[in-house]
């Protein structure tokens, strides 16, 4: 099922899939004076969601894709730790305790307390 999902999102990221959400809209907005608002409303509330999904699908991707190059980074730099890599799957309020841990000490190298 995610390899569809995968699939239908980069379709639909794509002109030719937005042109096709286009031609479906014009096509379900000229309907209406043939008295099927509901069928129009329907198909558009599903259109919305479809869209929504697509936005979703393709923000995880991106984020995924920025996550591996910069754990990419850390791990090639020597003076690095790497307990950092793999951050983004800890638990929120795990995150934030390795975020104030880090600014302390980026505050302490540079000479400020913080």
């Amino acid at each position: 099922m995610n390899r569809i999902l995968f699939v239908a999102a980069d379709f639909l990221s794509r002109p030719p899939g937005f042109y096709v959400m286009m031609v479906a809209m014009v096509l379900c907005t000229a309907l209406v004076p043939f008295g099927l608002t509901n069928a129009v409303t329907y198909a558009l509330s599903v259109a919305a969601i479809v869209i929504t999904g697509v936005v979703l699908i393709q923000g995880y991707r991106d984020t995924a894709a920025i996550h591996a190059k910069l754990d990419e980074i850390v791990v090639s730099l020597r003076e690095t730790r790497n307990d950092v890599v793999g951050l983004e799957h800890a638990e929120p309020e795990e995150i934030r305790e390795k975020i104030a841990m880090l600014e302390q000490e980026a505050a302490q190298r540079n000479g400020r307390a913080t």
